[in-house]
């Protein structure tokens, strides 16, 4: 079982020892080994327009010195396809209706990619809102993380959304599977980015289209899952202005057998005969099976493992979650956000959900959510969320922000 946690230290000590120039990550935070608290070597750009300007490339244009960092989100934005399937939808194909769907998950409505949408094109529409709210150019990202488990292509889509933003830094992007977990760990990774290597713009993007996955006979399954994408502009700033109070992050394989999609090979195919080839070569076509789970088992661990993440990251922070005004898990289905909100004593007017109308988005769910509540006023500036993913791995984790 991974771990990981949360950091610490607002102020920068006076320098009284020789630091080393290896940089370790310890436990609540970076530190180096004298244990001077987030102390990071940087790669900033030098002057940038300037070093452009004058002939020198992307690439050269960044060298490492001492600084400290902290950072803050800045812009959200999102993106959903045009077909809405709802329940009564659903019910014409499966045997179920929009009372047994809505009774048992609070799903009433879903959002499916179909013709000429795509994942890249709904995660581009999310991420140019977000960048829009944070008044932050294209070319003054450092890093593009997309957080999905359905991309466009299977070597990963992050680059593709990074050409058609027009970044001509050409900056890093790359995808991070860890299905409905993933935006919390891409907010962490993107943290981490900031405060060890100096970045100073990071887009966390997270979307899915889990329905291409979705066995639309099984009314276990294709009444849960939706498409969507979402995105946050996560920005460097003073260390006193530091907006990620503390993270708990877990992973635990033993559970893969309550939720996966796992790979599987053809068996159409036929292998080769014993006739001078190897039997078993060339390997059969391959392909994903559709989303297998038991919820029963993913219900028991979301409610019983979600709180304590959160009682573990609101720890690392120095708060208690009478300190926090928002409650944002991943919208998997209503009675686990119900359980969740119930344990931890968070009253119902402060827990944001909108699974409603778009059913469970794996690692769009909790920017979706958020870019909702923003926009029209429920989140504000200096307010407090406790975010939590969960889901496929299995995996699970959670951060203490505050937006703006």
């Amino acid at each position: 079982m991974a771990n990981a946690t949360g950091f610490f230290s607002p102020t920068v000590p006076s320098l009284k020892k020789k630091i080393s120039p290896s940089l370790d990550v310890y436990r609540y935070g970076f530190c180096s080994p004298e244990g001077i608290s987030r102390r990071v070597l940087r790669a900033s750009t030098v002057e940038g327009s300037e070093r452009l300007d004058s002939g020198v490339s992307p690439s050269e244009s960044r060298i490492p010195r001492l600084v400290s960092k902290g950072c803050k989100l800045v812009g959200c934005g999102s993106a959903v396809p045009t077909l809405q399937v709802s329940n009564d939808d659903l019910a014409k194909i499966v045997d179920t209706s929009d009372e047994w769907i809505s009774v048992r998950t609070g799903i009433r409505n879903r959002r499916v990619i179909t013709g000429k949408d795509s994942l890249t094109t709904l995660a581009v529409e999310a991420a140019k809102n977000a960048l829009q709210m944070a008044e932050v150019d294209p070319d003054d990202l450092d890093l593009v993380l997309l957080c999905t488990s359905t991309p466009d292509d299977l070597f990963g889509s992050a680059p593709q959304i990074q050409k058609a933003l027009g970044c001509k830094r050409n900056p890093l992007a790359y995808d991070i599977t860890a299905a409905c977990s993933g935006f919390v760990l891409g907010l962490i990774s993107a943290a981490c980015y900031i405060r060890g290597g100096g970045f100073n713009n990071v887009l966390v993007i997270g979307a899915d289209a889990l329905s291409r996955h979705v066995d639309w006979t099984d009314r276990g399954t294709c009444i849960l899952f939706g498409d969507a994408a979402g995105a946050v502009v996560v920005q460097a700033c003073n260390s006193e202005e530091d907006g990620l109070f503390g993270f708990d992050l877990h992973s635990d394989g033993d559970g893969q057998r309550h939720l996966n999609a796992r790979f599987k090979e053809n068996d159409a195919d036929h292998d080769l005969g014993s006739n001078g080839s190897v039997l078993g070569f060339p390997p059969r076509r391959s392909s994903y099976s559709c989303i297998q789970m038991n919820g029963k088992e993913v219900f028991r661990f979301a409610v019983r493992c979600v709180p304590q993440s959160i009682e573990s990251a609101l720890k690392k922070a120095g708060l208690t979650g009478s300190s926090i005004d928002w409650l944002l898990l991943h919208q998997a289905n209503q009675r686990i956000i119900d359980a969740v909100a119930s344990r931890l004593e968070i009253p119902p007017e402060r827990v944001i959900s909108n699974l409603v109308n778009y059913g469970n988005t794996s690692a769009s769910s909790i920017p979706l959510a958020l870019d909702e509540a923003v926009r029209s006023g429920k989140v504000q500036s200096g307010h407090t969320i406790a975010a939590a993913g969960f889901g496929a791995g299995l995996t699970w984790g959670s951060a203490i922000v505050r937006w703006g």
